[in-house]
């Protein structure tokens, strides 16, 4: 190894022999530094060295969010927007046609109505509170041919008389329908004492109401008066009503042969049902029973939603009433459709059906009884009519 060279002098440069370990001192070494004081330990742990560290679930990867596909009703589905206010539209337009149909119809049915002169000359009771109504239901053969009669088993009796009467009287109270039985003793304005339906063979619709008015003291506001046929034609136009005859009818003058028991009619037996005297050992005081029954029964009919919501019932119905139908002149048909609401409303809790109080079965009106029926009336106090009034045969219980 060759000799390194030396260096004699400062002029040489840095004297560098220590480094190699030749001689000389080495260079002057910095003060040794004081070691740092330590501070006495806290002999409580330290909490976050202690604390161990939950191992740590492994991160799945969130797939992105998909977008949903725009559905019929989506706001963003342009072409649906025309398509849901076309079928808007098509169901208002419905909606409207609907209800011009349902109240155009029996105002168009009301043009052809009959008129009947009604209301009588001279002195009359003067207004009462309520509304009374009087309902004849003629057996007058007038309209029907004679097929229609013979199926129908009316005969062929001519002249104007009556089956049923009929008082209802609407007011601050229950509705009342009151039978007067065809057959009732009263006294006729200048003819005399007769059977009530007498007034109608000798005057008509205005000898009958003075007769009412003059022996009950009821002044009649508003007359209906309704045919053989008409029974058939509404029993008809309403699918038909439920009878309950109480025992087997058979009457070969009404056309009737049925069992006993509830049972769906059409108009040809309603008719006979309502009309049979033969079949019951009171006569006409069950026949105006069952006369209530189904004027009822087509009243609850008649207000059945089916009938309003069903295009051809309706019009069945409300255009059966022009031929079958008439009411007294001055009878608008905002009165008329009162009138048909308020026989709905005749049975059970809505309303009272009774048979005018009579004394005995050769239907008498009983002298105490019968005058204090009418004054109830009278007064619209119909809530104060009691059981022993209001009968379903008219005797006392």
């Amino acid at each position: 190894m060759a000799d390194r060279p030396r260096n004699d002098g400062p002029e040489d440069g840095p004297e560098y022999s220590w480094l190699y370990g030749e001689g000389g001192p080495p260079p002057e070494q910095p003060p040794p530094t004081r070691p740092a004081q330590q501070r006495p330990r806290d002999p409580r742990p330290d909490e976050t060295r202690v604390m161990r560290t939950q191992p740590r679930e492994p991160v799945r990867p969130t797939p992105p969010p998909i977008a949903p596909s725009p559905g019929p009703g989506d706001p963003d589905d342009g072409p649906s927007r025309p398509r849901r206010r076309f079928r808007l539209r098509y169901l208002l337009v419905l909606l409207l046609l609907w209800v011009a149909f349902t109240v155009g119809t029996p105002i168009h049915a009301w043009t052809s109505v009959n008129k009947v002169a009604w209301e009588p000359d001279g002195d009359r009771p003067k207004d009462q509170p309520g509304t009374t109504y009087l309902l004849v239901g003629s057996d007058s053969r007038a309209g029907l041919s004679k097929k229609e009669r013979r199926e129908l088993a009316t005969g062929d009796a001519e002249g104007q008389r009556t089956d049923t009467i009929m008082l209802l009287h609407t007011g601050s109270g229950p509705n009342v329908l009151l039978s007067l039985p065809r057959d009732s003793i009263v006294d006729i304005p200048g003819r005399g004492t007769n059977k009530i339906n007498a007034a109608y063979a000798f005057g008509g619709p205005q000898l009958l109401v003075r007769t009412i008015e003059s022996n009950t003291g009821i002044r009649v506001d508003d007359y209906v008066e309704i045919g053989m046929g008409g029974v058939v034609g509404v029993v008809d136009a309403v699918g038909g009503i439920e009878i309950c005859p109480r025992r087997d009818m058979k009457d070969a003058q009404a056309g009737l042969n049925i069992k006993k028991g509830c049972q769906e009619v059409d108009g040809k037996v309603a008719l006979g049902y309502a009309r049979s005297r033969k079949t019951a050992a009171l006569g006409d005081i069950d026949r105006v029973r069952r006369q209530r029954e189904v004027v009822s029964a087509v009243g609850a009919k008649v207000m059945s939603p089916w009938t309003v919501l069903n295009p051809v019932r309706w019009w069945q119905l409300t255009h059966s009433t022009p031929d079958f139908f008439a009411f007294g002149e001055g009878t608008s048909a905002m009165r008329a459709g009162l009138w048909a609401m308020a026989m709905t409303r005749v049975d059970g809790d809505s309303g009272l059906t009774c048979v005018v109080p009579i004394a005995d079965l050769a239907v008498n009106w009983d002298p105490e009884r019968a005058p204090e029926m009418f004054q109830k009336i009278i007064e619209d106090d119909t809530d104060s009519i009691g059981k022993s009034l209001c009968t379903p045969k008219g005797l006392p219980r």
